[in-house]
């Protein structure tokens, strides 16, 4: 009741002054709330509890949402800053940083799921942290790919701080 709530507070202020504006810092916030869901459906098909360890695999599941969040927000910004539309901009960030937040994503769940599947001696406290974080991820990056464009669109106006357009933007738009 306040480590999570803390925790969400502190990314929400550091993504502020990441970005200068509350309203995509709130967009990455909107991409951390549905990770969750993935790490929720997790635990109750496997039959495992809430526990301290998923708890743990929570907090560390909300730093890997705002990872992709940031990822995607950030390079969607710059193909706006570099002269393409929202809607553009939106879709080709999506089709493009896929890759990267999936590989993100996929060293993460391979990673973790032989812990998630274990059944040894002493798993019972790692097995509900990576049973969180695999299905999780596995959720964030299926809800993440489609919902933080979509939202993005909803939001994004043509009058929006931007970043500086780098060098590699630029020549391409």
């Amino acid at each position: 009741m306040i480590v999570v709530p803390l925790t969400i507070l502190v990314i929400f202020i550091v993504l502020y002054t990441m970005f200068a504006s509350a309203k995509w810092a709130g967009l990455i916030l909107a991409n951390v709330a549905i990770a969750p869901i993935g790490g929720l459906l997790a635990l109750l098909i496997t039959g495992t509890h809430l526990s301290v360890s998923s708890g743990v695999g929570f907090l560390a599941l909300f730093g890997v949402s705002v990872e992709t969040g940031v990822i995607m927000l950030e390079y969607i910004n710059q193909l706006r800053a570099a002269g393409h539309t929202i809607e553009s901009a939106a879709i080709e960030g999506a089709v493009l940083r896929l890759r990267p937040i999936m590989m993100t994503m996929l060293v993460a769940t391979l990673g973790l799921l032989p812990a998630a599947l274990s059944r040894g001696i002493g798993s019972d406290s790692q097995r509900p942290f990576a049973i969180v974080i695999v299905g999780g991820l596995i959720g964030a990056l299926l809800l993440s790919i489609f919902l933080l464009p979509t939202l993005y669109v909803w939001l994004a106006r043509d009058g929006d701080r931007l970043p500086e357009p780098e060098a590699e933007f630029g020549e391409g738009a």
